[in-house]
């Protein structure tokens, strides 16, 4: 994507302050089966990661918010991703969602990733997240990885002044994807349009 629309992102954000880290240096996503046929990592890419669980078509409506309020407006950035992380045995359910969504919006970078149940708990628990997965090995949340592994979400004084914490964002509320996580991946897209700028400035000036 052009500068302009890093520009365009880092408007009226936050003052440009960086998103707060949740926790650092998660693990490599685990090698596995995916239903695009690669290998998924989160080093060096934006992340959005979400654990739907073996029954995600009969929550499917959870993904169509996410499709509508996040995906759709960061998919053609050549860094965001947005990665699901699912038992194996649900292949066709999640083929079943995509099947749903790509007559609405192309599903090039959402990928599903299949594992066995113990390497979802290994590396969810690599998160250091307050939140757990449920006995589905799902999570109503999906949450925001950076380029360096790094969780990230708020924590510290909101814009009201009053204590805020959140370390992922849940796909039942339009609402929140639509103010809270817009909001955070805007901020930390800006980061980067900074970092890039910082950068160019410096090899410029050497």
């Amino acid at each position: 994507m052009p500068i302009s629309a890093y520009l365009f992102f880092a408007s009226g954000v936050n003052q440009f302050e960086r998103l707060p880290i949740i926790s650092e240096g998660v693990n490599e996503l685990p090698k596995g089966e995916s239903l695009l046929g690669n290998s998924p990592a989160l080093e060096g890419k934006i992340t959005v990661l979400g654990f739907p669980g073996a029954h995600l078509f009969k929550d499917r409506g959870d993904a169509f918010n996410l499709n509508q309020k996040i995906y759709k407006k960061y998919k053609d950035f050549d860094d965001f991703q947005l990665v699901m992380v699912l038992p194996k045995g649900s292949e066709a359910e999640a083929q079943k969602v995509v099947d749903e969504l790509s007559p609405i919006s192309d599903m090039s970078n959402w990928n599903y990733l299949f594992l066995e149940r113990d390497e979802i708990q290994t590396f969810y628990n690599s998160l250091g997240l307050v939140g757990k997965l449920d006995e589905d090995m799902a999570s109503v949340n999906v949450y925001l990885v950076d380029k360096d592994r790094n969780v990230r979400g708020r924590n510290g004084k909101s814009k009201a002044g009053q204590f805020e914490y959140k370390e992922g964002y849940s796909t039942i509320s339009a609402a929140e994807l639509h103010n809270d996580m817009m909001d955070d991946v805007k901020v930390l897209l800006a980061e980067y349009r900074l970092a890039l700028k910082k950068y160019k400035r410096i090899n410029k000036d050497q």
